[in-house]
């Protein structure tokens, strides 16, 4: 038994160290807070964004954390006036390039060049902008150039051929500027489908798109351009795009979940960067559009598959989604089925979704830890692909 008198020291002492052990965080904390959330190292897409010190999203006013969720088209071939301005004040933090926006090779560097250059607040200066462009080969090419190749092809040809052809993808979007490929597709292509006629879909089994999609994806990924996995949870199984009907896929959550999302499983253990979500309807996970659905969005994708990248829409302003309601609406749903970025083909559009939920978070409609760390998860991406 320890005597008193030296248990009363012990505990004096142990006492003692312990303060200074807490003094010691609290100085490391406040420090840290003195630094640009430049200071906040990556963790990895496994890794949840920091909350002890600061994020990457710190310092950012409701506008500008919204706008960094917007993605935006633009028609033709120089960046619109309003466009240009609304990535200056922060209300926008990307965009997607059609086929009419490209021209010439040095055209089309000299508009990806130019995005870049606009300036934006402190922030976000160290972060480029999401460039991203649909480049899956076959009838989807905004460019010239790789891949040579549908994925229908690419499929039939092995892993190796796709990894090639995903290689050579990433260096022809890299010389002109563009970060981010909208694909591949990852829908196991039901036969007759429309994925199937189209020869959008690597494979008719989850086994053959898991191999040969992912194998795309890896390349490209090599090259410093993040993949985009799409159309989540499966669009295999449509019998139209989604761009221009409502498509209802009538299939058992077994099926779905046995078939069509596992070849998202391989993707997520490979490190894949984007998922984007589709606007059909899953009566098996309820009657709202994928991506306006939080069972599909944070409940398989993020819950079941445990992936924890960059979530994206398909395209809002589709028929699919254009019938659940208009840009702001959609934005709202989105952001509370716990999509991360937007995705809208015009640019005004664009900034009445961004209004719009810039609006809900200021009115505490949405989750304000959900929304950071949406925005630290896109601006962690865009820090990964600087240079």
């Amino acid at each position: 038994m320890t005597h008193p008198v030296g248990r009363h020291r012990f505990l004096l002492r142990r006492t003692v160290a312990l303060g200074l052990v807490a003094a010691a965080i609290a100085a490391t904390v406040l420090a840290l807070r003195g630094h640009d959330s430049e200071a906040t190292a990556d963790q990895g897409l496994a890794a949840a964004p920091a909350r002890v010190a600061t994020t990457l999203s710190d310092g950012l006013t409701p506008h500008q954390l919204a706008g960094q969720r917007v993605i935006a088209g633009f028609s033709g071939r120089s960046v619109p006036a309003g466009l240009r301005r609304a990535i200056r004040a922060g209300r926008i933090g990307g965009v997607i390039l059609f086929a009419d926006n490209l021209g010439s090779r040095r055209q089309i560097r000299g508009l990806t060049r130019g995005l870049q250059r606009i300036p934006r607040p402190a922030g976000l200066r160290r972060r480029p902008l999401l460039v991203t462009v649909d480049q899956e080969g076959g009838l989807v090419k905004r460019l010239s150039g790789a891949p040579r190749y549908s994925a229908a092809q690419m499929g039939a040809r092995g892993p190796r051929f796709s990894r090639r052809q995903g290689r050579l993808t990433g260096r022809n979007l890299r010389n002109a500027g563009i970060n981010v490929d909208l694909a591949p597709v990852l829908d196991v292509a039901r036969r007759g489908g429309n994925i199937d006629v189209t020869g959008r879909g690597f494979g008719r089994t989850a086994g053959r798109v898991g191999k040969t999609a992912v194998a795309f994806a890896r390349g490209l990924e090599a090259t410093g351009v993040a993949a985009t996995a799409k159309h989540f949870p499966g669009l295999g199984a449509a019998s139209l795009n989604t761009d221009d009907a409502v498509q209802r896929i009538e299939l058992p959550r077994s099926t779905l979940r046995r078939v069509d999302l596992a070849p998202y499983r391989p993707f997520i253990r490979a490190g894949g960067e984007l998922v984007m979500v589709g606007t059909a309807i899953y009566p098996a996970f309820g009657e709202k559009p994928a991506a306006f659905n939080r069972r599909v969005v944070t409940g398989e994708l993020r819950g079941r598959l445990g992936f924890r990248g960059v979530t994206i829409t398909d395209a809002l302003e589709a028929t699919a989604a254009r019938a659940f309601g208009g840009s702001k609406r959609a934005a709202v749903a989105g952001a509370r089925a716990g999509m991360d970025l937007l995705l809208y083909g015009d640019w005004r559009e664009a900034l009445e979704g961004e209004t719009a939920i810039a609006r809900k978070l200021r009115a505490e409609r949405l989750d304000r830890g959900e929304f950071r760390d949406a925005v630290d998860r896109i601006l962690s991406l865009r820090r990964r692909l600087d240079g």
